[in-house]
C-alpha cells in the first residue's frame, strides 16, 4: 500500500488498513491470549440452542457475518437483537440456553452494555468481543474475546473490524471443534500474507476512485458471507466520502431496488469463490439490461465481466473471503475522500462511540 505522508488527509486511516495483517498474525499467534480458548470451552460446556448477537454500526456487520458462520458451521438458529427491545421497552425475554454475543470495538456503548446486563439477568450465557479487556461490555459478560487490534485512532473502524472477523471466525471454529483449536486456524494461517498482497495493490484500487470520484450514489451487493462485506462498504463510503450508498443483498436486489439502477448509480458487487459469488451470477445479467456501471470486487472470471474491478487471491475459502474482500472497499472509501477534497480522519458529525438506547 502507498504510505500516506504524514500531513495528508486520511493519514490515520491509511496507516491502520496497512495494520490489518500484522493484527490477525497477533491474533493467531495468541489464541489463549484472546481469551478464545477459554470462551470457546464455557460456550461449549453450556450448550446453548440459540445464538444472539447484539452489536451497533460496523460491528453489526461482523455480528451478520458471523450469523452466518453459527447457522452454516455449528447448524443452530441465530439473529441480530434490537438493542431497543431491552433498553428502551423494557422487554424481558426468556434467553434460557441462548448464547448472546455483544461485539464492539469500543465495549462502551451504553446499550450493549444494558443488553448484556438484561440478557445474563434472562438466564443467556453472555459473550463479549471486544477491542478492549477492561471495557464495561467485557467486564459485564461470562466470557471476553480480545481482537487484539491496538488502539484504533481513527473514526472510521478498520483494522478492529476485520479482526472482528478473525476473531469471530476461530472462536466459532473453536466450538465446532472437539479440540480447543479447530482447523479453521489452520485455513486462516495464510490471510496476513495474502492481505499484504491485495495491499500493494494499492494503485489499482485509487484508479477505481477516481472512475467514481463524482458518484452522488453509490449502490454495494453481494450474497452469503460477502453480505457482511456489501454492508461495511457502503457504510465506509458514507461516513469517509459522503456517497449516499445503498446495500442490499443480490436476491433483493433484483425485486424493487433494481429500479434504483442505472448508468449513473456505479454498482459495487462482491462474488467470492464459492456458493454465495456462484448465486450472484443472476444477479450481472440483469445489471447489464440496466446499462449499469458494475465494479465487481471478487474471484477473476467475475472481474472480467465487470466495467472495472479488483480480482482477489485465488482458493482462499468463502466463508474467510470477507477478511480480504473489505480491504480494497476500505481503500475505495480513503481515497474517493480524499480525492473529493475530505479527510476520512475527520468525518463531519462522527465519533467512536455512539451513545444510544
Amino acid at each position: 500500500m502507498t504510505a500516506v505522508a504524514a500531513n495528508r488527509p486520511g493519514r490515520l486511516m491509511a496507516a491502520e488498513i496497512a495494520e490489518q495483517p500484522a493484527v490477525w498474525r497477533r491474533l493467531l499467534a495468541d489464541g489463549p491470549g484472546a481469551g478464545l480458548d477459554a470462551a470457546a470451552a464455557e460456550i461449549r460446556r453450556r450448550a446453548p440452542r440459540t445464538v444472539l448477537f447484539v452489536a451497533r454500526g460496523t460491528s453489526d456487520h461482523a455480528a451478520l457475518y458471523a450469523k452466518y458462520l453459527v447457522e452454516i458451521g455449528l447448524g443452530l438458529p441465530a439473529g441480530l437483537v434490537s438493542p431497543s427491545t431491552m433498553t428502551a421497552y423494557g422487554a424481558r425475554p426468556d434467553l434460557r440456553d441462548v448464547l448472546m454475543i455483544g461485539v464492539s470495538q469500543s465495549g462502551g456503548s451504553p446499550d450493549l452494555v444494558r443488553s448484556l446486563e438484561v440478557a445474563r439477568a434472562q438466564g443467556a450465557l453472555t459473550a463479549a468481543v471486544t477491542n478492549d479487556a477492561t471495557s464495561a461490555l467485557a467486564r459485564i459478560a461470562h466470557v471476553h474475546v480480545d481482537v487484539l487490534a491496538g488502539a484504533e485512532r481513527s473514526v472510521a473502524a478498520t483494522k478492529s473490524y476485520t479482526a472482528q472477523l478473525l476473531a469471530l471466525y476461530l472462536l466459532l471454529d473453536r466450538v465446532r471443534q472437539v479440540g480447543e483449536a479447530g482447523q479453521g486456524g489452520e485455513l486462516a494461517a495464510v490471510l496476513p500474507d495474502l492481505a499484504d498482497g491485495v495491499l500493494a495493490r494499492d494503485s489499482e484500487i485509487a484508479a477505481i476512485a477516481q472512475r467514481y470520484r463524482f458518484a452522488q450514489r453509490m449502490i454495494t451487493t453481494a450474497r452469503g458471507y460477502s453480505y457482511a462485506t456489501a454492508r461495511e462498504a457502503a457504510l465506509k463510503l458514507m461516513e469517509t466520502a459522503y456517497v449516499s450508498a445503498q446495500a442490499f443483498s443480490g436476491a433483493d436486489l433484483l425485486h424493487g431496488p433494481l429500479a434504483l439502477v442505472d448508468p449513473q448509480v456505479p454498482v459495487l458487487a462482491v462474488m467470492a469463490e464459492g456458493v454465495g459469488g456462484a448465486a450472484m451470477e443472476q444477479v450481472l445479467p440483469r445489471l447489464a439490461e440496466r446499462r449499469a456501471d458494475v465494479c465487481c470486487v471478487g474471484h477473476p472470471a467475475a472481474v472480467a465481466q465487470a466495467a472495472a474491478g479488483f480480482a482477489l487471491p485465488a482458493g482462499v475459502p468463502e466463508a474467510l473471503s470477507p477478511l480480504l474482500e473489505i480491504i480494497p472497499f476500505q481503500l475505495l472509501a480513503l481515497h474517493m475522500a480524499v480525492a473529493r477534497g475530505g479527510d476520512p480522519d475527520a468525518p463531519r458529525g462522527l465519533s467512536k462511540i455512539t451513545e444510544t438506547l
